[in-house]
C-alpha cells in the first residue's frame, strides 16, 4: 500500500456536556467525572439519562439568522469558531477556494422536525416555519459553517452513524492529499436528545437508566449525549509557511463495513478489524509502534466484548485503553473527531485519561483498560476507533507532531 501524505493539527475545539470549550471537557475526561444527569425532557420514558451541553453563548452565535439555527448547527458553529481561534486562522484573511469543511452527523437537525410536526399536527401546515428545511437537513451544519467563515472550497458531510465524525476526518485527509485544499476544518456534531430518538435507542435496548461503564462486568447501555468537536488539518507544508505550531499528524485512516446487521457489529469483529489494520498500514506503522488506544467503547454489552477481542488479536502488546464515554455520554456521530481531539491532547499531556464509569473491567476482556485516574504514560503514537450502526467502520492514526 502507497502512504498516503499525512495531515498536521493546528487547532481543535470543543464542546461538550463537561463544558463549552476545549479545557473544561480535556479536565472532565481527564479526571473521569461523568456528565451524566436525569433530564426532564425525557420524564416518563423507559430511559431518562442524558448528558447536556450547558447554556451556549459565543460571539459566532450573535449574527444574524443564529436564532433560527438548530441546536446542532449552533453547537458545531461554536466548535468551528474555537478551532479557528486556537490555530490562529482569520478567515477575513485567507483564500476561502483553498479551504475545505467536512462534517459528520448521525441524523441532522431533529430537534427542528420535532418542533415542525408539532406545528403542522397542533395548527396546520401554513404555521410550519420556513426555517423548517433548512435547520433539518443533515448538510446544513456543513453549510452554515461555510457560509459564516467563507468558505468556497469542498464543503461536504458525511453520516455513517456513529462513525460519521472519523469518516468526516478521513475524507478531510484525502482533501488534503489530492490538493483540493490547504486548510480542511473537520467538525463532528450531534444534538439529538429528543424523546423519539431516545425512545428508537431504548427500543434496540442500547440505553443505560444507570450510566455509561465502557468495558465494565455490569454495562448494560450508553447515555445519549450532545456535542460537537472541530479540528483544523492542514497540510504540513501550509502549516509550516505560516509557522502555525502543529498539535498533532493525522497519519493514518481506514474505513469498512461489516455487511452483517443493520445495528449488530460483526460477532467476531472482523470489519472492525479490518479497518484498524488497514489504518496502521495506511500510517506505515505496525501494531507495536501503538502507545495507546481511543477506543469506540459504547458501553453495549455487545461493541464492547467484540472491540475487546479485536484489540487482543491485533495489540497483542496490551497497550493501555480508554473511553471517553463513560464521562461525555455518546455523542453518536460527532463522537470521532471529539475523541480525535481528546487524543491528541492526551499525547500532548502524556496522559491516558481513565474510562469513568467502570467499578471492575470485564474479566474476559483481557486489555488494559485504565480506570480510577489517568495513567502518565507517552505516547508517539496512537489509535481512535469509531464504529456506527450500518456496519460502519472507521479508525484514524494521530501521531505526536
Amino acid at each position: 500500500m502507497t502512504r498516503r501524505p499525512e495531515a498536521v493539527v493546528t487547532g481543535l475545539g470543543l464542546v461538550t456536556a463537561a463544558g463549552c470549550d476545549r479545557d473544561a471537557t480535556w479536565s472532565a475526561v481527564r479526571t473521569g467525572r461523568s456528565t451524566a444527569a436525569p433530564d426532564p425532557v425525557l420524564d416518563g420514558l423507559p430511559v431518562s439519562l442524558s448528558c447536556r451541553v450547558p447554556e451556549l453563548d459565543h460571539p459566532v452565535l450573535h449574527r444574524r439568522g443564529s436564532a433560527h439555527l438548530d441546536p446542532v448547527d449552533r453547537l458545531g458553529l461554536v466548535a468551528a469558531a474555537q478551532a479557528l481561534d486556537h490555530a490562529g486562522l482569520d478567515p477575513q484573511e485567507w483564500d476561502g477556494s483553498r479551504v475545505a469543511v467536512v462534517t459528520g452527523s448521525s441524523v441532522g437537525g431533529v430537534l427542528t422536525q420535532d418542533k415542525a410536526l408539532a406545528r403542522l399536527g397542533e395548527r396546520g401546515p401554513e404555521f410550519v416555519s420556513p426555517y423548517f428545511l433548512p435547520g433539518y437537513l443533515i448538510n446544513m451544519t456543513c453549510a452554515n459553517i461555510a457560509l459564516r467563515f467563507g468558505v468556497t472550497g469542498p464543503a461536504l458531510s458525511t453520516s455513517t452513524a456513529c462513525a460519521s465524525g472519523t469518516t468526516a476526518l478521513g475524507l478531510a485527509r484525502d482533501l488534503l492529499a489530492t490538493g483540493q485544499c490547504d486548510i480542511a476544518l473537520v467538525c463532528g456534531a450531534e444534538a439529538a436528545v429528543t424523546r423519539l430518538v431516545v425512545v428508537g435507542f431504548s427500543q434496540l435496548g442500547a440505553l443505560s437508566g444507570t450510566g455509561s461503564r465502557p468495558f465494565d462486568a455490569t454495562r448494560d447501555g450508553f447515555v445519549i449525549a450532545e456535542g460537537a468537536g472541530a479540528l483544523i488539518l492542514e497540510r504540513p507544508g501550509h502549516a509550516a509557511a505560516r509557522a502555525a505550531r502543529p498539535l498533532a499528524r493525522l497519519i493514518g485512516y481506514a474505513a469498512s463495513t461489516d455487511a452483517h446487521h443493520l445495528v449488530a457489529p460483526h460477532p467476531e469483529g472482523r470489519g472492525a478489524e479490518q479497518a484498524v489494520r488497514a489504518a496502521l498500514a495506511d500510517a506505515g506503522v505496525g501494531p507495536e509502534d501503538i502507545g495507546h488506544v481511543n477506543a469506540h467503547g459504547t458501553s453495549t454489552r455487545q461493541n464492547d466484548a467484540v472491540e475487546a477481542a479485536v484489540l487482543r488479536r491485533v495489540f497483542p502488546h496490551r497497550p493501555p485503553v480508554t473511553s471517553a464515554k463513560g464521562t461525555l455520554g455518546h455523542t453518536l456521530g460527532a463522537a470521532g473527531v471529539i475523541e480525535a481531539a481528546l487524543t491528541a491532547l492526551a499525547m500532548a499531556d502524556d496522559t491516558v485519561p481513565p474510562t469513568a464509569g467502570p467499578g471492575g473491567t470485564d474479566a474476559g476482556m483481557d486489555i488494559d483498560v485504565v480506570t480510577g485516574t489517568a495513567r502518565r504514560h507517552a505516547s508517539q503514537v496512537a489509535v481512535s476507533n469509531s464504529f456506527g450502526f450500518g456496519g460502519h467502520n472507521a479508525v484514524a492514526v494521530l501521531a505526536r507532531p
